[in-house]
Order: C-alpha cells, then structure tokens, then sequence
C-alpha cells in the first residue's frame, strides 16, 4: 500500500532553529506528564489564553453568533469559555498522542461502529474518514489506529523543525501522513483499499471550494471529499470523536449513501451537516477560534 514520503531522516540543525528546539522539547516533556495533571493545566492554559489572545476569542465568538443565534448570549458566552478551556487540554492531547504514552485512554475508550468498516477494508475497498477539527482528533485518531490502518491529510508545517518532529511522531501510529499538497498519493493510498482521515471544515482558499451552508451560514467548502469519491470510489464514512470526562467516544458512522451525486455542492452540503451533527455532540470541543466565515459570498460583509 502506498505511503506518503517519509519525513527526512536528518532532523533540521543550526542556531537559526534552536527555539523551535526548545519550544519542542517543552512540549515532548508535556506529553509525558501524567494525564490528570495535564487536563488541570490544559484548563487554566485554555483560560488564560481566553484573556491573552483576544483575536481568536473575537473569532470564536463571532462563529458561535453565526451558528447558533437562538441561543442566548449569556450561554453563548459560557461556551466560548468552556471551548478555550477545552483547547487548553487539547494541546496536551496532541503532544501526548505525537510523543507520549496512551495506555490510560487505552483502557477507557469507547468504540462504535468498527466492524462494517473492517469489514470494507478487507474487501479492499477505499475508505474516507471524515470529520471535523476537534481539539481531540489527533488522540482519537491515535486510538483508531489501535484498530484501523489509518492514514492522515494534513497541513504542513511552516517551520521546518515542526514539520520533522510531528511527522516523526505521527509516524509511531498512523500508517501515512499525506501532506495537502499530495492529493495524488492520497488517492492512490484509497484507490490501493487504504484508510485515509480527512477533515474539510476548514476554509483552505483553493479552488475547488463551493459556498455550502454550515448551521445555515454559508461557508466556503472545498469540495475534495466529493473528487476523492468521485475519482476512487472509496466509501465516505463520518467519523464521530469526543472526549467524555476522562473517556473517548469514537463513532463510525454508516458510509454515505448515494455519495457522490453529480453535484459537488450538494455532496458538501451533506458533509457539512454531518459535521453540523459531531458539533452538536460536543460543541465546546470544536475548533472556533477558525475564521470559518472569513470568505464571503459577493456582496456579503466580512463578519470578522
């Protein structure tokens, strides 16, 4: 089965990298601290940054403005606090899942709906995971693979240093990393029967996007997830993950029906209801400090 290229085998040197190093070191140590202490500190990290970086509140609370007018303000405010402090935790998650041990999410993970997937990956068949950016997808991708070939599509890294660590941490769990200017061996990966976890609910300015609405809002939405479909016949399933306490809660959803359809933006109107359908789950464990809304339709004000 194909693979994305390997992360280079020599790590990035000179002074010009050494705080990245540092900033680095800190968070492989982080990872490594015991899981109790670090939703503690996660949550005053996220508190703290709710008070310190006052353009992504602004963001995150514009997008819950827009997603959810019918709630009130004061609820919307409270959901904004519990999101930040959700990120807060979210951080030691990733750096847990990238370098450290996962054994006590191990042992309280609850899976649903594996088996009709395994059941598609050995006939041989494609399969696209979607979902959303959660604050828990890089944990929960980690616990997936305790049970799936999983591969991942991802945004690269600007610092060369990032890029060489992350991909070398992901490389202990997932079965490819394919950054998203890879598309090609991404779709030989699932046309060769593999799994790949894709997440487009992010605005990433190319130019196969649609304006498709999300809870209502119209969004620009790339459309890969129906070209993926349409070009490799793999089966798109939602892939449903949320942290519950100290638990995970992982949901495979049934593959899509009649996907894809003739039309790129109604096959991403439903990909965006399905992941209108895992906010709802857990709505303060989504990424809403995104400008999702940033790219307006003509004629429409920038609401950020």
């Amino acid at each position: 089965m194909s693979s994305a290229p390997a992360a280079s085998p020599t790590p990035p040197k000179g002074p010009r990298h050494w705080p990245t190093w540092l900033a680095v070191g800190v968070m492989v140590l982080a990872g490594r601290l015991p899981w109790p202490l670090q939703r503690g500190l996660g949550r005053a990290l996220g508190a703290l940054a709710y008070r310190l970086v006052p353009q992504r509140r602004h963001a995150a609370e514009t997008n819950l403005a827009l997603c959810f007018a019918d709630m009130d303000a004061r609820s919307r405010e409270a959901l904004v606090r519990a999101s930040f402090r959700d990120l807060g935790v979210g951080l030691f998650e990733f750096a847990r899942a990238w370098w450290g041990d996962v054994a006590p999410m191990r042992r309280t993970v609850r899976i649903e709906g594996l088996e009709p997937i395994q059941a598609l990956h050995a006939q041989g068949r494609g399969v696209l995971l979607v979902s959303g950016h959660f604050m828990t997808l890089e944990m929960c991708g980690r616990l997936m693979c305790d049970h799936l070939p999983l591969a991942g599509m991802y945004r690269r890294y600007r610092s060369p240093v990032m890029e060489w660590a992350v991909r070398r941490g992901r490389a202990r769990y997932a079965a490819a990393m394919f950054g998203n200017d890879e598309l090609r061996p991404a779709m030989r990966h699932l046309k060769q029967g593999g799994i790949l976890w894709y997440a487009p609910d992010q605005d990433m300015r190319g130019k196969d996007t649609v304006f498709a609405p999300f809870f209502g809002v119209p969004a620009a939405t790339i459309t890969a997830t129906h070209q993926f479909a349409r070009l490799t016949g793999c089966a798109v399933v939602p892939f449903f993950h949320r942290r519950e306490g100290a638990d995970y809660v992982l949901r495979l959803g049934a593959p899509l029906e009649d996907f894809p359809s003739k039309d790129a933006l109604a096959d991403s109107t439903r990909v965006n209801a399905a992941i209108e359908a895992m906010v709802l789950e857990a709505p303060s464990q989504y990424l809403w400090i995104h400008r999702r809304f940033k790219r307006r339709p003509e004629g429409e004000t920038k609401p950020y």
